[in-house]
């Protein structure tokens, strides 16, 4: 039998990664932490998840450490002794204030302590298992791999017996979209059902007396995309209607990536990619390019297309007769400018890319993808022309 030893938070990454151990046939044991954070509700919303485990047949070792007289000189907006939780994207700046200062360490600490005494007593391995991920990373110093790197060797250092503990950090690759995907395989193989599972969670940093939020804050908008971002509505219940939140959570992150997009893109790329623009004919960088290479989006590096697809047209754009397999781009009438056209966009970011018409060469289906060069930056391959 395998064991892990995990801190459940009640919200839906440690959710998520409880359903994960348990499918690979893990014996838990879960820890929740009562910090003095704001959310304090996420700890009901944990033994409610707890409960609903052990109505189907699912044991979770699951136990409260209480730590909030170690907390009570920490500085956080994230505690109770703190201001307001900033709104907007999880990403910005503001968000930093939501850091609890060595949070991590001190969970992880105990975590490692616990392992540490169950490996004793049962004389068997242990996992510490923790639930960062590459969302995190920007944000939280102490949800970075080098960190738990670090960590792990210091506790190494200073433990008998430390060779039968080992951190596994399961989702360190992943986001919150993939992290839901992972619970929908996790969900399905354990028969438990999606829904309560999630409506027993908490992500929110500053929900109302009754656990609800109304979707503003970093960890709430980074929560429904991921919802949204997997074809569903999320379970809990928000102040606002879901439809509301959701618009409001695609709002603020359309707003955050224009304003990253004004920063990373040229004006004439700003300009065609987010404005839906077209610069002038036989200018740009790659109408003529014939190296062999690959075209990729230049806002999100999504492969559009490949050296091979392209042809000289004449038109003075970059001309190509199909898409890479993998690109999915989207097409999208267009009736602008008194025309009736076919625009295209990159399926990843949105970023308009040109157009499509139905007079390329017939041998490879009969289409020519009319492309701005400022959409896409070129990779070229080693060697000459292709």
């Amino acid at each position: 039998m395998k064991r892990a030893v995990m801190a459940l938070s009640g919200g839906m990454d440690s959710t998520s990664l409880l359903l994960h151990l348990l499918r690979e046939g893990y014996e838990v044991t879960a820890i929740s932490f009562n910090y003095g954070q704001k959310h304090m509700v996420e700890l009901d919303r944990a033994a409610a998840l707890i409960a609903y485990l052990h109505q189907h047949g699912r044991e979770v070792a699951h136990h409260v450490a209480d730590l909030r007289s170690a907390t009570a000189l920490f500085d956080s907006e994230l505690l109770k002794s703190g201001g307001d939780v900033p709104r907007g994207h999880y990403e910005e700046e503001n968000m930093k204030a939501t850091v609890v200062p060595n949070r991590n360490a001190l969970f992880a600490s105990l975590l490692y302590g616990t392992a540490l005494s169950i490996a004793n007593t049962q004389q068997a391995d242990v996992e510490v298992v923790l639930g960062v991920h590459s969302g995190d990373h920007a944000i939280y110093p102490d949800c970075r791999p080098e960190f738990y790197v670090a960590l792990e060797h210091a506790f190494a250092i200073g433990n008998w017996d430390s060779e039968r503990i080992a951190f596994t950090l399961p989702y360190l690759e992943l986001d919150k979209t993939t992290i839901l995907q992972d619970a929908e395989k996790s969900i399905d193989h354990l028969g438990l059902d999606f829904d309560e599972v999630f409506r027993r969670t908490l992500t929110s940093y500053q929900p109302d007396e009754e656990g609800r939020s109304d979707g503003t804050t970093g960890s709430d908008v980074e929560r429904i995309l991921a919802f949204h971002a997997v074809g569903r509505r999320d379970p809990v219940e928000y102040i606002h209607p879901w439809e509301e939140v959701l618009a409001q959570a695609l709002e603020i992150e359309r707003a955050h990536l224009d304003e990253r997009y004004k920063e990373s893109l040229t004006e004439l790329q700003y300009y065609v990619t987010r404005q839906s623009g077209t610069e002038r004919a036989f200018t740009g960088e790659t109408w003529n390019e014939k190296r062999a290479g690959d075209y990729r989006c230049v806002c999100c590096s999504t492969l559009l297309f490949t050296s091979t697809m392209k042809f000289d047209s004449g038109c003075g754009w970059p001309s190509f007769h199909s898409e890479h397999k993998d690109a999915n781009i989207v097409r999208i009438d267009d009736f602008s400018h008194g025309m009736v056209r076919t625009e295209v966009r990159c399926s990843s970011c949105d970023a308009h890319l040109g157009h499509v018409f139905n007079d390329g060469p017939a041998a490879y289906g009969g289409e020519r993808y009319c492309i701005n060069s400022a959409s896409m930056n070129f990779e070229p391959h080693d060697g000459d022309e292709a």
